[in-house]
């Protein structure tokens, strides 16, 4: 998605940190705030090859305490403050094949990395915020903390819940020192992973993009919209609730899945 909207340096002198930033939302969340005037660091464990000069990259594996305190050292060392956090890393690499195949390193690997890694970032950053009085945290879960998939991702399902059932508690506790800390919930997003996914489908199943992107919305129970999340629009969600129009919003899950999920 080209960048066609002012956004009228909204952002300017903010100092702003996207976890898993090099690619899929991430990327586009980190490049969303750059657009809007932010200082934007991002971090993964390896710099990609075709990496945007205009953020600020920090090599580091957030599963751990010490790549978490090495971010968070970095970050105040270099920039002296941080305004806005975004807490994307995550995902599943768990095995197919439900409860009964998966061992304590599966769960504990789910949990660093979706719901410990965020918890410890929030910590090493939450005294400076305070101090200042002002900052954004943003916790980006899953529309599985809520429509769990029971055959291969439950570890990552039941990390996200907690992750959002965390965001909302730690959201009561710092709103009045200035805090806003917030949720976004996205449903399938169409990155190049996901691409990749869709092809395997297609490969092994003997049919086409089309009908195995069809299959795996119909196992979510189906996508009114009809098609996944660009990870454009997940940024440009992040980007309205981290600037000052959304100065009132804080505790709150956002949503955006297309209308997967069929309840209220």
């Amino acid at each position: 998605m080209e960048k066609t909207f002012n956004f009228n340096n909204e952002l300017s002198r903010k100092i702003a940190l996207v976890t898993g930033g090099t690619k899929g939302a991430g990327k586009a969340i980190a490049e969303r705030l750059e657009a809007a005037g932010a200082t934007v660091i991002i971090t993964a464990r390896n710099l990609p090859d075709q990496h945007n000069k205009e953020l600020h990259f920090i090599a580091a594996d957030l599963t751990t305490s010490l790549g978490t305190k090495k971010v968070v050292d970095e970050v105040l060392q270099q920039f002296g403050k941080l305004d806005i956090l975004v807490n994307n890393l995550g995902g599943s690499e768990t095995k197919a094949g439900g409860f009964s195949v998966l061992n304590d390193e599966d769960w504990l690997k789910s949990l660093q990395s979706n719901l410990l890694a965020p918890v410890r970032l929030d910590r090493g950053f939450l005294p400076q915020m305070i101090e200042q009085k002002s900052g954004v945290i943003i916790h980006i879960a899953s529309i599985q903390g809520t429509l769990p998939l029971y055959d291969s991702t439950l570890p990552y399902a039941a990390a996200k819940a907690g992750l959002i059932n965390y965001s909302k508690g730690l959201s009561n506790e710092v709103a009045s020192k200035g805090i806003r800390v917030l949720t976004v919930s996205p449903g399938w997003i169409n990155t190049t992973a996901s691409k990749a996914m869709m092809e395997r489908i297609a490969e092994s199943s003997n049919i086409t993009l089309e009908q195995a992107t069809q299959s795996v919305m119909n196992a979510l129970g189906g996508i009114p919209m009809g098609r996944p999340t660009e990870p454009e629009e997940i940024a440009e969600l992040v980007g309205f609730l981290v600037s000052p129009r959304a100065n009132y919003l804080t505790g709150t899950e956002y949503v955006i899945d297309g209308g997967t999920i069929p309840t209220i």
